[in-house]
């Protein structure tokens, strides 16, 4: 592995930000050219095929977050045995994860773009928009294995400890989905068929883009085309680790669609409302996102280079910036909510639901930037099922029932409503805070 993308030495807060920045950056990106889809398929198109890019990216969206869940552990496992300077395992692991997982994808491919249909009428997709949601969800499962291809890749790069490169190649990714959505939605006219199109090339440029990189250059260790192959003694600890991770992550956005439904149930208004919040949130939780991230490579090289105490140390600063960050989002939210919402809309009603809402949600940016950075120490201390553990009590104890109840005995405004998430957040926060010290108990008295 290249010293320089050492995360076992130097400043752990300089290793922290200057990780995080690249991945932080990425994520900003994809959530990016996502919003392009939306901007030009209602510039250049009805509602029928905004709707359809809306419900189909919310289903693509959920199968994207569990592939990155899954590859979590791609990053963690090569991550130790980077730590470990075993270069050799690095690759063996990296080479057998990325064996099953693109089989996997094949197959998932395949089967979900026969259940196109059906997947549509879940959503409970408008008939107007059903055909048009169709055609897209079809296009786009189609480039499952470029998704998974991608998230392999950088997860190894990540892995070795470098979060730069992926940055490049989610680049490539937006670059080509942005001028694709002009060409194909704009001058031919394809609607969300040529909305799907234009992110499935993104994606194929972007993976061809990273898998010419690993080869040529390799990630911090050359993988070639015996590493390739099945091995399922090194598959299964990534596995471990990265199947709890995909699950947690795939039930959360579950949840976000069941409290959609909450607030479809309301009416137009509150319905446009939560949606605005939901998007505006989505982008403020970038940071928390990217420590998630960094701190999950950066404890696995340490763990791995057997190094606890620096990977402690490095969680704390995380939960320092995170909550400070978090902070200064919740006061922002506070005194000009309208800043914010009104970017998306001019309704006056819209408008005051949107900043009620906002301003009970805007305490999770405190408490879940907490319990990322738990997570991605957990994660990377392949602890992965304690994320599991903590969100989904907080899914079934207080987000969705305390959405529902909100709604039933507060009909008229959305304040309560919108404290359902921090109040499920500071829960995972204080379940993740007490599981940490009793591992740090343990290990003392084995000590």
């Amino acid at each position: 592995m290249n010293s320089k993308n050492s995360l076992t030495s130097g400043n752990p807060v300089s290793t922290l930000v200057k990780f995080a920045l690249p991945f932080l950056l990425a994520c900003f990106l994809q959530t990016f050219y996502g919003m392009v889809d939306m901007f030009a398929a209602g510039r250049y198109n009805g509602s029928e095929t905004t709707a359809a890019v809306s419900i189909g990216s919310q289903i693509m969206h959920m199968i994207t977050v569990m592939i990155v869940g899954f590859t979590m552990g791609i990053t963690v496992m090569t991550g130790r045995a980077f730590g470990e300077k075993n270069n050799r395992k690095a690759a063996f692991t990296a080479g057998a994860s990325a064996f099953y997982y693109m089989t996997a994808s094949v197959a998932a491919s395949v089967i979900l773009f026969l259940l196109a249909s059906p997947l549509a009428g879940i959503m409970q997709t408008p008939e107007p928009a059903f055909a048009e949601t169709v055609k897209y969800l079809r296009v786009c499962l189609l480039g499952i294995p470029f998704i998974t291809g991608y998230n392999i890749i950088s997860s190894i790069f990540r892995g070795a400890g470098d979060s730069k490169r992926p940055m490049m190649f989610v680049a490539a990714a937006c670059t080509v989905n942005i001028a694709l959505d002009f060409i194909f939605v704009g001058g031919m006219k394809l609607g969300a068929f040529g909305a799907a199109l234009a992110t499935v090339s993104g994606q194929l440029v972007s993976v061809v883009y990273a898998f010419v990189y690993l080869v040529r250059k390799g990630a911090g260790v050359k993988i070639t085309r015996e590493h390739f192959r099945p091995d399922s003694e090194k598959f299964r600890p990534v596995f471990k680790v990265g199947f709890p991770v995909a699950m947690q992550d795939g039930l959360i956005q579950v949840a976000f669609i069941i409290i959609t439904v909450i607030a479809n149930r309301r009416g137009l208004t509150a319905a446009t409302a939560v949606g605005i919040v939901e998007r505006l949130i989505g982008f403020m939780f970038l940071v928390p996102s990217a420590m998630l991230s960094a701190l999950s490579a950066i404890t696995a090289q340490n763990m791995g280079a057997g190094n606890r105490e620096r990977a402690g140390l490095t969680l704390r600063y995380g939960l320092i910036i995170t909550s400070v960050y978090g902070i200064i989002c919740c006061i922002c939210n506070q005194i000009i909510p309208e800043s914010f919402i009104g970017i998306f809309t001019k309704d006056a009603d819209v408008l005051a639901a949107g900043c009620e809402y906002m301003k009970s949600y805007a305490f999770d940016c405190i408490f879940a930037g907490m319990h990322f950075c738990f997570s991605g120490y957990f994660c990377g201390d392949q602890k992965s099922h304690i994320s599991f553990i903590h969100n989904i009590i907080s899914i079934i104890t207080v987000r969705i029932p305390g959405a529902y109840l909100a709604s039933v005995w507060y009909a008229d405004t959305l304040w309560p409503m919108g404290l359902a998430a921090p109040l499920g957040s500071l829960l995972s926060a204080l379940i993740c805070t007490g599981f940490y010290f009793w591992y740090r108990n343990k290990e003392r008295q084995l000590s």
